[in-house]
């Protein structure tokens, strides 16, 4: 099913989550081979674009070959998120996500995030003036709210649409829960029933059955698939596939998750360096070997992984137990 953002129509509702430390330019280029409707950026902070810090902008310089694509930001400074999102416009994005749904404690402190969800007053200023600044559609992603007690979810939605909002996302977890407990998925509903703009639902979807009850449950418009990506860009394309077709695909062999690896390695390494992208390949090369037998011994050996070769070593070593 086609889901049309603003000005943006994307050809599925299939959405890859903004995460942070994750969805950077090559995973994202991984994951668009699996056919998602749109792919998102890590979060990016709207104070370290607009001074120009070097990490900060050239992870919201998007790729041609990814687009459609979401970048996100996130902050509290209504000057200062205004400029950050004229930059992700200038640098190719297709749609701005204005984050209000983290809920790490340095987030927090600076009244960015979910912590936004405290002062709706606030958030529909901030909407008000990103909508206003750029052209590209801008889109909000949000928690339920601080707490079991303070759940505004449905209210932060309609105030976000009046104030020119063209979507939003919602995880189903309050700010206290972080990761923790279940998704409260009816919260979804709430805020589909509250808004005419699209809804996107987000949080505890596994696998295909998931995506289908979530959507069958809340009549959300689409849905984002986050944590289940890891060391599994393959689902994207079995949950499309099965909601399309009904058809259930296999799971990815060994062979495909090891070529996988090494193939995200590289990519990563060329464009982070070295010692940075071979650093950081290694969270995703034990999400890729999770569940492969003696996956305990490869663990010893990826973990001491500091460049491509050791990479490719670690993959060749490991092929016989998987053919």
């Amino acid at each position: 099913m086609k889901l049309k953002i603003g000005n943006v129509t994307l050809k599925n509702n299939v959405v890859l989550a903004p995460l942070a430390g994750i969805t950077d330019l090559p995973f994202r280029l991984i994951c668009k081979r699996f056919n998602p409707g749109l792919v998102c950026s890590e979060m990016i902070s709207s104070h370290g674009l607009v001074i120009s810090d070097r990490e900060d902008n050239k992870i919201s310089i998007v790729s041609e070959k990814e687009k459609p694509v979401s970048v996100q930001i996130f902050g509290s400074n209504i000057d200062i998120l205004t400029e950050a999102a004229k930059k992700v416009e200038a640098n190719g994005a297709d749609i701005l996500d204005i984050n209000f749904g983290c809920s790490v404690r340095k987030v927090l402190k600076s009244n960015s995030g979910s912590a936004v969800l405290k002062d709706l007053d606030l958030m529909k200023r901030i909407v008000s003036a990103v909508t206003g600044a750029v052209k590209i559609p801008v889109t909000v992603k949000m928690r339920s709210g601080a707490d079991e007690k303070n759940i505004v979810a449905a209210q932060a939605a309609l105030a976000c649409q009046e104030s020119g909002a063209a979507a939003v996302t919602i995880h189903p977890r309050t700010t206290s829960q972080l990761f923790r407990g279940k998704a409260d998925w009816n919260v979804i509903k709430q805020v589909k029933e509250a808004v005419t703009i699209p809804v996107i639902g987000n949080g505890d979807i596994k696998d295909e059955l998931d995506a289908e009850r979530m959507l069958e449950a809340t009549g959300c418009d689409g849905i984002m698939i986050g944590r289940a990506v890891f060391g599994d860009p393959w689902v994207l394309k079995r949950i499309l596939t099965y909601l399309e077709t009904g058809k259930k695909l296999p799971l990815p062999t060994y062979r495909e998750k090891l070529d996988m690896l090494l193939e995200h390695a590289k990519m990563l390494i060329d464009y982070k360096g070295e010692k940075t992208g071979a650093l950081q390949m290694r969270k995703f090369a034990l999400w890729y070997i999770k569940g492969l037998p003696n996956a305990g011994s490869l663990r010893k050996k990826f973990v001491k992984c500091s460049n491509l070769d050791d990479y490719r070593r670690c993959c060749e070593e490991s092929t016989p137990a998987y053919e």
